[in-house]
């Protein structure tokens, strides 16, 4: 998934016209899952395409990030070297955050003997909030990397533009700071380059973005410049990359440029040829329910209302939200079985949907296309038969097979609640879900005795 900072430049510049849309509140349209690593692993792959980084390695325990200080990163007898401790979660904003044992930063500088254990024990195994993480995020590994003293902090990324129709180079010579904030406040600085991924990225195309960069033609940090722009998208499509952001890229005393910090996005349709890079996934960092989604190939995205909701299409599934929310609920998640699924997937989204604690009544809303609605009802109904229904739950049938749908529902022994239309089904969903939320909070025990209410 394109990052806010990219998605807010490519709008700053004018090159996209689609909104950002918040994770929080609506997901993404569409069935995009983007693999997202962690740091250390992004800085090894492009190592391995010849882009320069900082020296560094990855500690597991606080006994091995001092070990890695006093004697990896240093050498016995001599001056010691300042080292940068960097906590590994999947999170934009880790130097503000704050971890929940009340230590403030997920980056800090390590300047003498003991500091990389204590500062590593104080993150590992501890939750880190940030911005992108409000509810936290588990640090099990941290990354201690060489300072590097810049003389310049530049701004580059390369990701898939849909206006453009290919790779797009984004360059700013201001980085190393909120990159949202530079294209909010001098937008003139954000420099774009598309790419006819038919003829790929030209020498003259990697000069200019060179020259945005703030890098003098002709110079050796120019020069260099160039060769890792150049390297950096042989990356982006040998890995099947669909972003790569680099904040800062940092030009040091001695000319050299060299990727300070990088956060790196691969499709998930690539994985059959890229089995090497997903295998170094790590589970732990993403939502459970969303992993499990995927195991089934459902298109799955966690939010934080009260309503789940079943849906084929993602436009369906969107408008499903909107209407929820205009009638004054809050729907727990995006889902969308797409029209192709099958009976087993549908019942395993009812179970997603179905074993969330924060679920208090299920809003199910299929237009039968490609997908037929019996094949639905049969896929809820094996589920109910399987593990029971614990939650209220509101269908809305329309499309191929509908009759036969409603025959299979109201033959199969559990009480449904069934809605004629899109407006009634969110009017009942959100109203049973209040009923639901109400009991809990005086503490009344319900019964939904096959969801007869």
């Amino acid at each position: 998934m394109i990052s806010s900072a990219a998605t807010f430049l490519r709008r700053a510049s004018g090159s996209i016209s689609s909104g950002n849309i918040s994770r929080v509140a609506t997901p993404a349209i569409g069935a995009v899952r983007n693999l997202n690593v962690h740091e250390y692993i992004s800085m090894e792959i492009m190592n391995q395409h010849g882009i320069t980084t900082p020296k560094g390695f990855v500690a597991n325990t606080p006994e091995e990030a001092e070990h890695i200080f006093t004697t990896m990163m240093n050498k016995p007898g001599q001056p010691l070297k300042d080292v940068v401790i960097k906590a590994q979660v999947l999170s934009g904003g880790r130097g503000l955050g704050t971890f929940k044992n009340g230590f403030k930063g997920g980056v800090h500088m390590v300047t003498r003997k003991g500091q990389a254990a204590e500062m590593a024990s104080k993150m590992l195994g501890q939750e880190l909030v940030t911005k992108q993480a409000p509810n936290g995020i588990l640090c099990q590994k941290v990354f201690l990397m060489e300072r590097m003293y810049m003389r310049n902090e530049m701004y580059l990324s390369i990701l898939m533009d849909r206006a453009s129709g290919g790779p797009l180079l984004v360059a700013s010579p201001r980085g190393g700071t909120s990159i949202e904030d530079v294209a909010k406040t001098n937008p003139e600085l954000i420099f774009t380059e598309p790419i006819d991924i038919n003829v790929g990225l030209t020498d003259e195309a990697a000069d200019r973005m060179a020259t945005n960069l703030g890098l003098e033609s002709g110079s050796e940090a120019h020069s260099k410049a160039k060769t890792l722009i150049n390297n950096l998208y042989d990356m982006f499509l040998g890995c099947d990359c669909t972003q790569v952001e680099v904040n800062p890229l940092a030009e040091t005393p001695e000319g050299d440029v060299v990727v300070c910090d990088a956060k790196v996005n691969f499709d998930d349709n690539a994985e059959f040829r890229q089995k090497s890079i997903f295998e170094r996934r790590d589970f732990s960092q993403e939502d459970p329910r969303e992993v499990e989604a995927s195991k089934y190939d459902l298109n799955y995205i966690g939010l934080d209302g009260n309503i789940g909701c079943m849906v084929n299409g993602a436009g369906l599934a969107m408008s499903t939200m909107d209407i929820i929310q205009l009638k004054g609920g809050s729907p727990a998640n995006f889902l969308d079985v797409g029209g192709g699924a099958n009976e087993k997937q549908v019942q395993k989204a009812f179970e997603l949907l179905n074993s969330d604690d924060k679920v208090e009544a299920i809003l199910v809303n299929i237009f039968g296309g490609i997908m037929r609605c019996d094949v639905i009802a049969n896929g809820i109904i094996n589920a109910a038969q399987e593990i029971g229904i614990k939650k209220p739950l509101v269908i809305r049938l329309q499309g191929t097979n509908v009759e036969e749908a409603k025959k299979l529902i109201e033959g199969c022994g559990f009480r449904m609640i069934l809605a004629d239309d899109l407006e009634d089904a969110a009017e009942k969903a959100v109203g049973v879900a209040e009923i639901v939320k109400q009991a809990k909070k005086i503490q009344v025990g319900l019964k939904f005795e096959g969801l007869g209410l």
